[in-house]
Parts: C-alpha cells; sequence; structure tokens
C-alpha cells in the first residue's frame, strides 16, 4: 500500500473520506456534500459523532463514494483517538474493497498539526497489520493507495514530507516489533533474535554485536546464564549501537530490552492456560529493535545504546531451582525464590553492563516483568518506576507524542525491604503485595546514581482482541514512546513543534 501526499485537486475517480466534527456542519473540501450533510444531521443519521461512519454514493460532478467521518467533539480530540479514528476508517475502506482513497485533513485546536498528519498516517499503516506468516491464505488488503491533502493542516511541503516520513517510520517499525512478538518460539529462538536484529542494524544503519555464551560467561553475567542454563537454545547477548551525535560522546542514552524468547516460568511452572502467549515475554527487546531501527532511520543527532539479554525459561535436570544463591555481574548475590521471576535476573546483568561497559549516562529498561501490573493498571496503561524528575519528564513528554499511555508509581523507601534477603544480598520474589514497584526497585538496586526509567509492557505489550490500530497478538508498544524520548534528547529535532 502506497501513502502519499497530494499537491492537486482531489482524485475523482477515488473515494473520498472527510472528518467532521459533530459540532460542525460543513464538509469543507465537499462542497457538493454540503446539502447533504446538512439532511443527515436533520434527520439523525450521522451527527457527527466520535467513530460515527456514513457512506454516501455518487457525491459530486464525478460521481464516487464520500465516506464521513465522525470526529466527536474538537475539544475532545487527541492524537490517540485521530490514530484510532482514522485506523477504523481504513477498515472501512477495505470493507468496501475500495483500491484508493482520498483523505482530507483538518486541524484541531490546541493539537500540533505535524502530529495530526503523522497520526492519520500511523493509524491508516496500523490498521492494516495483520501477521498471517504460517497462514496459506494470506490477508489481502484491496486499498492499493492512499492520498493525504495536507493542505487543511496549513503545513508547506516540506514539513509534510517529514511528516510522513516520520509517521510511516514509526509505523512499520512498530509492525516490526509486533511481528517479533508474534513469531513463535520454534522460530525465534535468541540466536534468531539476534539474527534479526543485525538485519536491522545493516538495513537501517546501527552496529550489533551478538556476545555468545562463552563471551557472556567471561563477562560474569550469572544471573543472566543462570536462567537461560535449561534450555537447549544458548543465550546470546545483544548490543545495538547508533552514534548520531559523534561530538558529544560522553552523552549515550541507555535502552534494556527483556529478551525472554520463550518463559515456561522454570520450576516454578506456570499455569498452562495461556502459557503458550509466553512468546511475548520479549516484548521490550523488541520493542528497543523497532525504536533504534527508527532512530537511525531518522538519522536523530543524538547517542543511542540498546541492549538485550535474550534466553528461554525452560526446565530440564540442570536447570536452576528455587533456593539456589546465584551471584550477578554487579557482585551482588541473589536468592532464587521463585524461577518464574526470571526476567528481573537477565536485566540487572543487563543494566550493569550497559552502565558499567557502554558508558551510558541515561538509562531505561522496558520489560514484560510483572502480572501484578495487570491488576494495576490493566491493558490500558504501562507502569513506570523513574529516579530521576527530569527524566521522567523527556518520558511523559514522549508519550504525549507517541499517544501510548503511562503511570508513575511511588518508589518508598519502604518498599525496598520488601527484597530483603536472610541468606544474600537480594531476594528475587518481593514479599507483602506491590509487585509491580518491588520488581523495579530490584532493578533499581543495579542503577547507582544513573537517571532512570523502568516500563513495565506486562499489560500493554500483548493485545487479547482487534481494536481501531490493533491486531490480537504483539502491540509493538513502546517503539514509539523509546523514539521520542531519542528525539525530546536530540540535538536538533525533526519535528516543527514540541
Amino acid at each position: 500500500m502506497k501513502i502519499n501526499l497530494m499537491d492537486d485537486a482531489f482524485k475523482g475517480s477515488n473515494a473520498l473520506l472527510v472528518g467532521v466534527f459533530e459540532e460542525c456542519n460543513c464538509v469543507g473540501c465537499c462542497d457538493k456534500a454540503q446539502g447533504l450533510l446538512t439532511q443527515l444531521k436533520e434527520s439523525g443519521r450521522f451527527n457527527g459523532n466520535y467513530g460515527e461512519i456514513y457512506t454516501v454514493n455518487g457525491v459530486g460532478e464525478q460521481p464516487r463514494e464520500v465516506i464521513l467521518l465522525g470526529l466527536g467533539k474538537e475539544k475532545d480530540l487527541n492524537i490517540t483517538k485521530v490514530q484510532n479514528l482514522f485506523g477504523k476508517a481504513f477498515k472501512k475502506a477495505q470493507e468496501l474493497k475500495l483500491k484508493a482513497l482520498d483523505i482530507a485533513s483538518f486541524k484541531v485546536e490546541g493539537l500540533c498539526t505535524f502530529r495530526i498528519l503523522k497520526a492519520m498516517v500511523e493509524g491508516v499503516m496500523l490498521a492494516n497489520y495483520s501477521f498471517d506468516t504460517y497462514k496459506a491464505e494470506k490477508s489481502k488488503c484491496t486499498v492499493e493507495e492512499i492520498n493525504i491533502d495536507p493542505s487543511g493542516l496549513e503545513l508547506d511541503n516540506e514539513k509534510a514530507e517529514k511528516a510522513l516520513k516520520e509517521g510511516m517510520t514509526l509505523a512499520i517499525n512498530t509492525m516490526l516489533a509486533r511481528d517479533l512478538v508474534n513469531e513463535p518460539s520454534n522460530v525465534l529462538t535468541p540466536t534468531e533474535l539476534s539474527e534479526r536484529a543485525k538485519a536491522q542494524g545493516e538495513k537501517c544503519g546501527f552496529e550489533v554485536e551478538v556476545f555468545d555464551k562463552e563471551k557472556i560467561t567471561e563477562l560474569g553475567m550469572r544471573a543472566f546464564l543462570a536462567v537461560g542454563q535449561a534450555s537447549y537454545n544458548e543465550p546470546k547477548f545483544i548490543v545495538m549501537r547508533y552514534v548520531g551525535d559523534p561530538g558529544n560522546r560522553d552523552e549515550i542514552v541507555g535502552f534494556v530490552g527483556k529478551g525472554l524468547t520463550f518463559d515456561s516460568g522454570g520450576y516454578s511452572l506456570k499455569p498452562s492456560a495461556g502459557m503458550q502467549d509466553m512468546k511475548s515475554d520479549m516484548a521490550g527487546a523488541a520493542a528497543v529493535i523497532g525504536a533504534m531501527s527508527s532512530i537511525a532511520e531518522m538519522k536523530l543527532q543524538v547517542n543511542v545504546t540498546a541492549v538485550v539479554a535474550s534466553c528461554e525459561n525452560l526446565i530440564s535436570g540442570g536447570g536452576y531451582k528455587p533456593g539456589d544463591i546465584i551471584k550477578s555481574m554487579a557482585g551482588k548475590t541473589i536468592e532464587v525464590a521463585n524461577t518464574d521471576c526470571e526476567g528481573r535476573l537477565t536485566l540487572v546483568d543487563a543494566i550493569h553492563y550497559i552502565i558499567s561497559k557502554e558508558k551510558v549516562t541515561k538509562v531505561l529498561d522496558i520489560a514484560t516483568l510483572t502480572g501484578a501490573v495487570l491488576s494495576a493498571l490493566g491493558k490500558i496503561t504501562t507502569g513506570v518506576l523513574a529516579n530521576d524528575d527530569e527524566f521522567y519528564g523527556v518520558l511523559e513528554s514522549a508519550a504525549k507524542k507517541s499517544g501510548e499511555k503511562i503511570w508513575r508509581l511511588p518508589i518508598f523507601e519502604e518498599y525496598k525491604e520488601c527484597n530483603h534477603s536472610d541468606v544474600a544480598d537480594l531476594h528475587n520474589q518481593g514479599v507483602g503485595g506491590a509487585g509491580t514497584i518491588t520488581a523495579g526497585l530490584f532493578l533499581g538496586e543495579f542503577v547507582g546514581n544513573t537517571p532512570w526509567l523502568h516500563l513495565d509492557i506486562a499489560g500493554t505489550g500483548w493485545a487479547n482482541s482487534t481494536a481501531e490500530c490493533q491486531s490480537k497478538g504483539g502491540t509493538g508498544v513502546g517503539v514509539r514512546t523509546l523514539y521520542y524520548i531519542a528525539r525530546n534528547l536530540s540535538q536538533k529535532s525533526c519535528e516543527t513543534c514540541k
């Protein structure tokens, strides 16, 4: 499917999509439909309510299909809603088996026009996603061409082209992350994940180095190794480096993604119901690979290093067990109370490595870490822990741009006591409740004074149903937010509004 910016009048042969506000009685570019819209509103058949769609045939001098899209009240519209609206409209175009669709753009009071155009692009592209790699009959999209008229946004050609490119890049790499999460674990092993990261590095322009088991052992990543030691598939440690600001090499943003390509829970075995979805326990890794791809493709003027400790948490005679005491790369010892609290063990070695060896000056980890975050925030919001208000502010700004919802959780000193062990430095299963907080603070023990953010995407990384811009399965959450964090910290932003 091609997405173009129109530089002339709407093509009479194509169907036309027009957004209509609830309080507005005009259709702007579609003057021929003006009287019809008034009639529709007066009869109650179409009122412009949010998400409402009405199709009209034979409008204009060259009769064609016109899709009226209800935008709701202007004051209630935000970037996420724009994405969802155009995702819904695109699916309607597919239902109508349209081959081409012209889209009229519009301004929204209080919303950046640059972001509106990107949201329109992301909405239609993400709505077109499907994971049918292993199906004999592939999904077919009848819509071959989308033409967006940017004139309603009052953006010049250069800015509109930048918005189009950025929107398409982010959508493509969000879908890349979805693909990685949706792959079955017999295909996406730690080795295969590392190969796909390498391929993205070659394609997009960032360096990828992969450490094998021998190198991981040499580095002293015993906590990481313990989690993967029951599996036939050997662990891989993936390091991705992008240098977009070579004159400022002392400033490096660090991303750490959880990379469990399958998690059985180990000897603390998970229930069989839902275990098939544990191929998604590498959604954090998918997010950082997608974000690095976007950062490099858009050539952001910022230095970013990302790491993934990838392995499988399985059961065998050689697996680690409840009651074991293991040593981390940082030298701290950990009492294993629960082998299903494995993510934090892989992440602490990854966090220590990226700070001590890659010398990052800020670090963010993103992980499907706890079921507790589902109890707290459901599948709508990502839970966040932060030790630095300024860095959290960068994340908050990025999340507003991406439309991905976040919520900051408290990190009172009393919570740290929940990770106390009588026989080791730390206990890998917090006691006393607040599981998302105690798991995050377990990681926080390994960051020292480095500004740090922890994103728990156990709820938001996987969708149980299909919605406007989301199909069932991996969501690709985090790709766009991590990209905007890097762009917020970039020396030169490509966006026209902040």
